[in-house]
């Protein structure tokens, strides 16, 4: 079992969740799918699966639903 949390942008309303929550549950392996919606802002996307997840995999299937994920930050 994996979870992997990560911030997607531009998320609304309940309709933009079941959106993104539609495009990630469509993944292989993929058994849970929790969104904690900040309205305008980066919303917290945790997702439970079978086994660690492909990046670019997770990042198509939200730009798939219309909206992007947060690029991840160096702290340099």
């Amino acid at each position: 079992m994996s979870t992997t949390t990560f911030r997607v942008d531009g998320m609304t309303c309940g309709h933009c969740v079941r959106a993104v929550t539609e495009e990630l549950t469509a993944l292989p392996g993929v058994t849970d799918v929790t969104v904690d919606l900040v309205t305008g802002g980066s919303s917290p996307v945790t997702v439970t699966s079978d086994a660690p997840l492909d990046r670019s995999a997770v990042e198509a299937a939200v730009v798939e639903a219309g909206y992007a994920v947060t690029p991840t930050r160096s702290l340099l």
